[in-house]
């Protein structure tokens, strides 16, 4: 007699986001993206839960790296742009349709390096888009390359005598021009980065939220950790949430501290109502910003 099995299938919360066809993903065992990605997914199923987005006006766009190719697992509207250019992509996704809500999705080779024109740009018009980026302090995909990000005196395949350069601390310089929201987690805080989003997503203006992560397979051996969890631990110790009162109270310092928090919280015009008080379009009165900024 043959016994039937029922077949179990399993569903996470956040399958409904996902192109679970294309699973399984492409991350290295220990890689911090899908904790990022997972933060983001849960946000927007909690937010539209509540009425206070929909995923249809939603639009992912990610460049290029590792973090880029989150865009094919993400069952939302979007576009896989080249490399340094998701800023650019979101602009003309916010322009062509002031409906839609760009939300950047990249790392920090990708947005700091090759699109840090960019993203400079975008703070400081205070342009309506949320910019997610995963920090891994190098660019990975490629091989290991010095990026803004690395931290002084580490190696990298350019630099294998130890990088000369000061590194960019991306938040605090976003912060000092003039964005909406600037907050910075590291991937052992997921359910702060998902709060993160749920107070970004909705808003109004330049959005910046930076997920300090780990990448064991490449940076992380290139600097000595031969294990995901030994990383895991040494990013835990340097990375402290505090609460600056100037910005130059946030550090960022590989041998002394990675300043986690939320830095700037604030709720000023974005650049498609300063456009509305110059150029009077006719869907300057269905700016979606100024029902959301009350949220």
């Amino acid at each position: 007699m043959t016994v039937q099995v029922p077949k179990l299938e399993y569903r996470h919360r956040v399958d409904d986001l996902l192109r679970t066809e294309r699973l399984p993903h492409v991350w290295c065992p220990g890689c911090g993206i899908g904790i990022t990605l997972q933060a983001f997914l849960r946000a927007v199923k909690a937010l539209e839960a509540k009425g206070v987005i929909d995923r249809k006006q939603l639009v992912f766009v990610t460049g290029i790296g590792c973090t880029g190719r989150a865009s094919g697992y993400v069952r939302l509207d979007g576009a896989h742009t080249p490399h340094g250019r998701p800023i650019a992509y979101a602009y003309g996704v916010k322009l062509a349709n002031p409906k839609l809500v760009p939300v950047v999705f990249s790392g920090d080779g990708d947005l700091a390096g090759i699109g840090g024109n960019h993203l400079l740009h975008a703070a400081r018009r205070n342009f309506d888009m949320l910019v997610i980026m995963v920090n891994n302090f190098n660019y990975a995909l490629t091989g290991g390359q010095l990026a803004p990000t690395t931290p002084h005196g580490a190696y990298s395949t350019t630099t294998p005598k130890g990088n000369p350069e000061r590194p960019m601390d991306v938040a605090r310089l976003v912060a000092a021009l003039g964005a909406n929201y600037v907050a910075r987690w590291s991937i052992h805080y997921p359910v702060h980065i998902e709060e993160s989003v749920k107070r970004a997503l909705p808003r109004r203006g330049f959005r910046f939220i930076e997920v300090v992560s780990i990448c064991p397979e490449i940076f992380g051996r290139h600097i000595g950790f031969r294990s995901p969890v030994d990383f895991y631990e040494r990013l835990r110790k340097v990375a402290k949430v505090r609460k600056p009162k100037a910005l130059e109270e946030i550090k960022y310092d590989w041998e002394d501290e990675i300043t986690l928090g939320v830095f700037v919280d604030k709720d000023e015009p974005g650049y498609m109502e300063s456009i509305c008080q110059v150029y009077n379009y006719d869907w300057c009165k269905e700016l979606p910003e100024r029902r959301w900024s009350k949220q």
